[in-house]
Order: structure tokens, then C-alpha cells, then sequence
């Protein structure tokens, strides 16, 4: 990618917007990727935090499993080698709540990986999850995004189609639930109709769709915009009507999204970005309400788009319209709610 680095970004600055408005950032990630040819080999506690305290009232971060310090192989059951990167978040969260890096509690909820296709032995490892975070393990994220087409990154740990309509994975679900564990909900929008049946059959779990329903409009799915757009409504109809999920509206600036923020010489400011982004953050809270919706940076995947200060300007201005009520609910309120924060 030739941008999306920091002195890009600098090319393109704003001034703040209500810059007192409560935030709860509620997925990001922290990996030290250095044997990685990616944008973005480092994002630990002082690259978030460049990022979240430039002007934003970020009071709270939530952090997102992405396969980032799994303990060695060999060295545990293969199914356990997730606890390390609830370990390695632990001491990230705890120096963050230390004071001595400022206000922001980075990880003030952490969401593992846990195998869900474990079935009932899926348990021990929630267990050990939790051992590993007693204070601010919230539950897990098992990936299922699959697609036939090769062109597609299949980017799940478990590739394969159909997952969560199996007995075993439904099984581990019901553990989780169990539990007071959520579950983040990664699929592509073709697999929405089954995010929505699964959503029906564990009624009692939490479940928290991750990045807009995971749109696609690259690969075959570039140029058929009326097409896929109607299969993406549909699908996020199906899920909305789902009571006991809820929808991240972000992730907006990964690549696959299809938009070309991330090629421009000058990176995109907010008045065009919230333009841009606006018919499908309604879409989503048209169909979910303010209550169950939560805007999300998804940083730093999202970074080769858009600066942080650039992004919640555009959430701020695409909301002006929604009550304050409504905006207090997206900015901060659902997510503190869903993920347990104080």
C-alpha cells in the first residue's frame, strides 16, 4: 500500500470536534508483527495511544483478538495457546490503568479466542481465559469469514463453510452463553443469513456483529454495487431483527470495503468521509436503533484509510442529527454496556 503511514496522515488535519463527548473505542488491536511484511508491524500501548489522545474523549478501549502472542507451539494443547494473547493484554490493560500513561483505559475489556467447534470442551479454555483476565476477559471472537471465491481472503483461524450451523460449534456457543461470555460475530455479508439463524438458535447468547456485517465490494464483488447491496440489506435485516445482537458500525476502511481512501496522494477528511460512509451507517441503525449500534475504529487495520482524529470527526458529523440520547449511546453508552465497563 503506498500510504497509510503516520506522515501521510499529517497531510490532511483538522481541528477537533466536540472534543467532550464520551467515547468507548470498542475494537482495536495490539500485535508486534515484526517478521510481517503489513502496514502496520507494531501497534502496542504507545501507538494507541498517539492515536486516541489527540483530542477525542476516548474514556475506554475494547480489544479484539487478532491472533497476537499465541503462547509457543508445542508448548500447550493447541486449543490452549489463545490464553497467551489474554495474558500478553492483561499487562497492556493493567499498565494502562496504572494512571502513569494518562486518562484512556486502553482494554478496559478484552476479547480472546476460544475454538467454539470444541463443543462442550471448549470450557477449559474459556476457563483458562478467564484465569488469564479475571477483571476484564468479556468473551471471544471466533472468525467464520469464508467464501467460495478464491479471489476472497478467507481469513478465519477454522477455514471452513458452515460453521456456525454445526452441532459442535452451536454447542461451544451455548457454553460461552452459559458463561455470560459474548461472542463477536466476523462473517462476510453473504453469510449474514446464517449469523441470523445461529442468532435464533442461542437466543441467550450475546453477540456483537463486527464491522458493518462485513462488506464486500472487491474481487467478484466489485462493480455489482445494486447487487451486492441488496443482498448486504437483506442480510443485516435478517440479523437486526435478532434481539440479542448487536452491530459495530465501522471497519469501514479496510480495503475490501471497496472505496479508494487508502490510494489517495491526500488522505480523505471527514465532511467527504462522513458522506461516504452515511448510507450504510443508517442503513445499520435504522434496522438495529442507536441502542444496539457502536461506533468502532477497528484501528490499526482501518489506518491505511484514515487518520483517528479524521474518523471520529466523521462519526461526529455524520450523527449531528440523532439526539443527544442516541449519539451517547453509539459514541459510548452500548458499548460500556455490552462489554461490562464500569
Amino acid at each position: 500500500m503506498p500510504y497509510g503511514g503516520n506522515d501521510w496522515h499529517a497531510l490532511t488535519t483538522e481541528s477537533i470536534l466536540e472534543p467532550e463527548l464520551p467515547i468507548c473505542d470498542p475494537h482495536h488491536h495490539f500485535w508486534d508483527r515484526r517478521a510481517e511484511r503489513t502496514p502496520y508491524q507494531r501497534y502496542l500501548l504507545d501507538e494507541l495511544l498517539a492515536d486516541i489522545t489527540g483530542g477525542h474523549n476516548v474514556r475506554s478501549t475494547v480489544f479484539i483478538e487478532c491472533r497476537s502472542m499465541y503462547r509457543e507451539r508445542g508448548s500447550v494443547a493447541d486449543e490452549m495457546r489463545p490464553v497467551g494473547e489474554v495474558e500478553f493484554v492483561q499487562g497492556i490493560a493493567a499498565a494502562s490503568a496504572s494512571g502513569l500513561y494518562g486518562s484512556p483505559r486502553a482494554a478496559a475489556a478484552i476479547i480472546g479466542h476460544a475454538n467454539l467447534n470444541l463443543g462442550d470442551k471448549v470450557a477449559p479454555v474459556l476457563d483458562a481465559l478467564q484465569t488469564a483476565s479475571p477483571n476484564r476477559f468479556r468473551g471471544i471472537r471466533h472468525s467464520v469469514t469464508w467464501d467460495p471465491h478464491p479471489e476472497v481472503e478467507n481469513s478465519a483461524a477454522h477455514k471452513m463453510p458452515g460453521q456456525m450451523a454445526s452441532d459442535p460449534f452451536r454447542a461451544g456457543a451455548r457454553v460461552l452463553a452459559r458463561k455470560g461470555m459474548a461472542l463477536e460475530g466476523w462473517v462476510y455479508h453473504p453469510q449474514l443469513p446464517e449469523l441470523a439463524a445461529f442468532a435464533k438458535a442461542v437466543p441467550e447468547l450475546t453477540i456483537i456483529l463486527n464491522h458493518v456485517g462485513g462488506l464486500l465490494r472487491t474481487g467478484p464483488y466489485g462493480g455489482r454495487d445494486e447487487e451486492v447491496m441488496a443482498t448486504w440489506r437483506n442480510g443485516i435485516a435478517a440479523v437486526a431483527a435478532c434481539p440479542n445482537v448487536v452491530v459495530k458500525l465501522g471497519g469501514i476502511g479496510m480495503t475490501r470495503n471497496g472505496f479508494d481512501w487508502h490510494t489517495r496522494h491526500k488522505p480523505i477528511g471527514s465532511e467527504e468521509l462522513a458522506l461516504d460512509m452515511a448510507p450504510i451507517l443508517s442503513y445499520c441503525i435504522e434496522k438495529f436503533t442507536p441502542a444496539r449500534c457502536m461506533f468502532e475504529s477497528n484501528f490499526p487495520v482501518d489506518k491505511v484509510s484514515f487518520s483517528y482524529n479524521v474518523m471520529y470527526n466523521a462519526f461526529k458529523r455524520f450523527s449531528k442529527n440523532y439526539s443527544a440520547g442516541e449519539r451517547a449511546a453509539m459514541f459510548h453508552d452500548t458499548a460500556a454496556r455490552v462489554y461490562k465497563i464500569a
